[in-house]
């Protein structure tokens, strides 16, 4: 059952996809209908799951599951991973990119890899005050308060060093 994001409860279990790059307004909405249906109809072990998404930044797909009433299952995150790789066959695009860092750099979204990090910070691209997209946040509540955050918030901090 799809419900809106800003409903869910603070501890409704979520996951981040990061695409890696922007998508245009065309494919924004492809996101979103594709995503939706999806999520109107996902279930785990026969139960209707309480699901929303959010698409922020146009480059991050957050989907949530409120798992009060019923748990996502192995087999249930393993369908959302197929909706993930559909929506990146259908878009040519990359949705799991964990290989790069998402930063906000002056109200953009810049994407580093882990090994290009020193430089960027020696170079002042990234400085302790630079947003830093923590994309491991594991709810609802972690999303609102952990997910973008200065660089000495999260591990990168240990690169200041």
């Amino acid at each position: 059952m799809l419900i809106e994001f800003d409903l869910m409860p603070e501890d409704a279990r979520l996951w981040i996809y990061q695409a890696n790059r922007p998508l245009s307004n065309q494919e924004f909405s492809f996101v979103k209908k594709y995503t939706e249906q999806f999520l109107s109809q996902w279930q785990a072990h026969g139960q209707d799951l309480i699901a929303s998404y959010k698409i922020k930044y146009n480059q991050f797909l957050v989907i949530s599951v409120d798992e009060t009433s019923s748990k996502a299952s192995g087999c249930s995150i393993d369908s959302s991973v197929h909706l993930i790789k559909d929506l990146e066959k259908e878009l040519e695009i990359s949705f799991i990119t964990t290989n790069k860092v998402a930063f906000l750099i002056e109200d953009k979204i810049h994407l580093f890899s882990f090994n290009n990090l020193k430089e960027q910070i020696s170079n002042s691209i990234i400085t302790q005050e630079t947003k830093v997209f923590d994309n491991t946040v594991k709810n609802i509540e972690e999303f609102k308060t952990k997910w973008l955050v200065p660089s000495t918030q999260t591990w990168v901090r240990r690169y200041f060093k």
